[in-house]
């Protein structure tokens, strides 16, 4: 059973992708919810931060509107409401996404009446993409735009913060499109089955992988993996990084690989509950 603590940096964690916080931002945010308000060098001796540090950390979630500070002397730190938080991020990225369409759109035209393009289509591409948030719009474009069948092979802790993004919005409009996703997900605890289910693959199921890494594998096109440390690392998603290709050896090697450990691996649905820990040990 996880502890309070336990909890807090689970949400914590979430909280850092949802209103693109890095790690001690999403603390201090949730420790000022929890003990209304109080000054900087309380909080920065709370979280046994240097008061220095802490200082900038305000500063910025200020500047950001995810914290107010009062006219008082000594000044107070107050935690914007969650709800008013999140109206914040939804209105910022409305607004770097209506600026890239716009920008986007013209410059295409630009390219498309000025530049004579030559794309070599057949030969096989690699490349290496750095930071989650980048890395979940690859997957996000991958499942989006796939009409065979996808695997998902992940933990978890990355099931979890993929719900946050696009991924399962896109996951409807490739089912729309006759495509299927599979998600494989290694599970400990079948009281963790919810978590699981709201993230609406097409399909799921619970086994063991060979890694703590990433799969992502569209049948014939592509496939994006994440070294096992890399996306083990909740406190700082930047340092995720993950290995992008369309090569066809490369991906039916893995493709294979998702579809036997698919195969070996029991239904979401049909788990039993009581034996399920005892069996997986």
């Amino acid at each position: 059973m996880m502890t309070y603590q336990e909890h807090v940096s689970g949400i914590a964690s979430e909280l850092e992708e949802i209103l693109d916080l890095d790690d001690l931002e999403a603390k201090v945010y949730l420790n000022l919810l929890r003990a209304g308000p109080i000054t900087a060098s309380a909080l920065a001796k709370e979280l046994d931060i240097d008061r220095a540090r802490m200082y900038r950390t305000v500063d910025k979630l200020v500047s950001r509107n995810i914290i107010s500070t009062t006219l008082s002397s000594p000044k107070l730190c107050i935690a914007a409401d969650p709800h008013d938080a999140l109206k914040i991020a939804l209105g910022k990225k409305e607004d770097e996404v209506n600026k890239i369409k716009k920008s986007g759109e013209a410059i295409i035209d630009k390219i498309n009446n000025e530049i004579t393009t030559n794309q070599i289509s057949s030969v096989p591409t690699f490349r290496v993409v750095q930071g989650r948030q980048n890395i979940y719009a690859d997957i996000a474009h991958l499942i989006e735009n796939s009409t065979g069948i996808t695997y998902i092979a992940t933990t978890l802790d990355d099931v979890s913060r993929m719900y946050h993004s696009t991924i399962p919005e896109k996951i409807s409009i490739c089912e729309k499109n006759g495509g299927i996703v599979r998600l494989l997900v290694d599970m400990n605890d079948p009281k963790l089955a919810p978590f699981v289910k709201r993230f609406n693959a097409t399909e799921t199921k619970i086994g063991k992988l060979p890694s703590k890494g990433r799969m992502v594998v569209q049948v014939n096109k592509k496939m994006i993996m994440s070294d096992s440390a890399a996306s083990a690392q909740n406190s700082n998603s930047e340092s995720d990084f993950s290995l992008c290709t369309n090569s066809s050896e490369m991906v039916d090697n893995i493709f294979t690989l998702c579809s036997f450990l698919w195969d070996s691996s029991k239904p979401l649905k049909t788990i039993d509950v009581k034996n399920f820990v005892r069996k997986t040990k």
